[in-house]
């Protein structure tokens, strides 16, 4: 064999050898981290600012026969975050429109929907603590105060710790007067003396069926959450800033289940 074929022959071996080792280092090369892949960058709303939420899913593999089983009171959470397709979800199942007309998820006597909605925020991807309220017409969230006041509001709620734990809980209140407007039959009651308009019954009848709504809705998630209905009503009104003349009835915390 001639010195030149050999020197070709080396060459040859050395650039191979040179190839396998660049392929092994890149093949065997760490994986970034999973986490850091799949971080959601925050997005910091000023109060008064608008967060779009995505749209809501209107099919899933949760049947409502299987949802109506499974739903039970939830109070002990993982401290786990929430999504923001997860807190659309929930909101939507509880005030969503779904018809051209104004029509939403839940039934409301007169087409009336005295009801409104607040999410104080603790742990969800991609948005900061702070107190939300729903706007159901554009399905977006306006940041109403700054801060995480989850151990606020379980106070008011007589130190319920799964107010404070939860990655989110949803505050409804609701204006009577839009439903009393119309139905101002008196009701009086024997047993207690209590006087109130109709309209009040309808209103509370109405949380009820969002409440459900969001119930189910955590099942089809995977989700725990549970109605407390025991607070100091103008410490809630005060923490979550709502108007004048709305009216608290109900905590949802919401998170994953522990």
């Amino acid at each position: 064999m001639s010195t030149k074929i050999i020197i070709l022959w080396v060459i040859a071996v050395i650039l191979v050898t040179a190839i396998a080792i660049s392929l092994s280092f890149f093949m065997h090369k760490p994986a970034e981290p999973v986490e850091y892949k799949n971080k959601i960058p925050m997005q910091k709303t000023e109060v008064g600012g608008r967060i779009k939420l995505p749209e809501p899913r209107y099919e899933s593999e949760t049947s409502v026969e299987e949802a109506l089983s499974k739903r039970r009171s939830i109070r002990d959470y993982s401290g786990e975050n929430l999504t923001l397709d997860e807190v659309s979800q929930l909101l939507w199942a509880a005030q969503g429109i779904t018809a051209p007309w104004g029509g939403r998820t839940a039934p409301s006597a007169g087409a009336l929907y005295p009801l409104e909605l607040y999410v104080v925020v603790g742990d969800v991807e991609g948005i900061d603590k702070g107190v939300y309220k729903y706007s159901r017409e554009e399905h977006e969230l306006e940041k109403v105060k700054e801060g995480d006041i989850r151990a606020e509001l379980a106070d008011a709620a007589g130190g319920q710790e799964c107010v404070r734990d939860a990655a989110i809980d949803i505050v409804f209140t609701a204006v009577y007067e839009r439903t009393t407007s119309k139905y101002k039959t008196p009701v009086y009651e024997e047993r207690t003396g209590a006087s109130y308009l109709r309209g009040i019954r309808y209103v509370h009848m109405e949380a009820g069926h969002a409440a459900q709504n969001v119930y189910l809705q955590a099942v089809s998630l995977d989700l725990g959450t549970v109605v407390i209905g025991a607070f100091m009503d103008d410490r809630v009104k005060e923490l979550v800033n709502a108007g004048e003349q709305e009216n608290p009835l109900y905590i949802m915390p919401v998170g994953r289940k522990g």
